[in-house]
């Protein structure tokens, strides 16, 4: 994990422990609606392509910084889940 993903995962920890099952369940369902998809996807194409714009990089990188928040959530949720079927 990058030095980035560390400090959010850190930061996100309380978060994570506030969520109840419910709640972790949710948030293991979250995901971009389809128009969002397809503008992360085109940014994508365009990132490998090496044709962004600055503004275009600049979105795309939100996006990526928002997915990676959503992810480590996901995570977190996970977790949750893991351990109350231990239990």
């Amino acid at each position: 994990m990058s030095d980035t993903g560390h400090i959010l995962q850190r930061i996100l920890d309380p978060v994570g422990r506030c969520l109840t099952p419910e709640a972790a369940r949710q948030v293991l369902q979250l995901r971009a609606d389809t128009q969002a998809q397809a503008r992360i996807d085109e940014l994508a194409d365009r990132n490998t392509a090496g044709i962004l714009t600055a503004s275009e990089r600049a979105e795309y990188e939100a996006y990526v910084a928002a997915s990676s928040v959503v992810a480590i959530l996901q995570i977190k949720a996970h977790q949750i889940l893991t351990a109350q079927h231990a239990a």
